[in-house]
């Protein structure tokens, strides 16, 4: 099984759609390992977003999502990475396919709502950096079968 981390952004928090965003990762068929709701830090927010360190824009990504609380979540599932990406719609929202997050609920790439990994080595750097291995919860969910081969 394949984990990723997603975040609901400040602009995602502010606009009431962390339920909307956890109701379509579900609906996915994807399960819910870890859930917090928190203020980044600046020396997370680095963390996170080491890859754009010297990049014009770098600064006012950290700026904004410090600038108010984000909730992150581990979901679990075959496919976990792609999944997420598909139902979240590409960066630039005006690009996005209408049924998607960004497609659905985004106008800029400022404020794209929802982050999700890009990869498998990407997903479990930045699990690590959000959650601590007893944080995540294993548990069976009673509807697997109809979900999975």
């Amino acid at each position: 099984m394949e984990q990723t981390l997603v975040l609901v952004k400040p602009d995602g928090v502010q606009r009431g759609l962390i339920g909307e965003i956890i109701h379509r990762l579900e609906r996915r068929g994807l399960k819910l390992k870890g859930l917090k709701f928190m203020q980044m830090t600046r020396e997370l927010a680095g963390a996170h977003y080491e890859a754009h360190v010297g990049k014009p824009f770098y600064p006012g990504l950290v700026d904004y999502i410090t600038s108010g609380p984000v909730v992150a979540m581990v979901w679990e599932g075959n496919s976990a990475i792609q999944i997420v990406r598909n139902t979240m719609g590409v960066t630039k929202p005006v690009e996005a396919a209408p049924g998607t997050i960004r497609g659905d609920f985004a106008v800029e790439i400022g404020r794209n709502l929802v982050h999700g990994s890009d990869g498998v080595e990407s997903a479990a750097r930045e699990v690590s950096l959000f959650f601590a291995p007893e944080e995540l919860v294993d548990w069976q969910r009673d509807a697997e079968r109809w979900i999975r081969e």
